[in-house]
């Protein structure tokens, strides 16, 4: 099982990466990918070589749980 850390090339990494469905066609999403021991990774996906941010399952549900609140509605420019 392999210890990603932060900021390792997301490209480096044995992961299966998911984008959500609502991505916008030209790429502009980011993407998730389950790790071992309940972490899960994200990426940018007009970056795949990019950098990684990895996240335990306890920070990755603490987010989601905010963003389907409306926590984060205010940083889009969607709004």
């Amino acid at each position: 099982m392999e210890d990603y850390e932060n900021g390792i090339s997301a490209s480096s990494m044995d992961a299966v990466w998911v984008k959500s469905r609502k991505s916008a066609a030209n790429g502009q999403c980011v993407e998730l990918a389950t790790l071992g021991r309940g972490r899960v990774a994200m990426r940018n996906s007009t970056d795949p070589s990019g950098p990684a941010l990895v996240f335990t399952a306890m920070e990755i549900d603490a987010f989601l749980d905010g963003a389907k609140n409306g926590e984060f509605d205010r940083m889009t420019s969607l709004n």
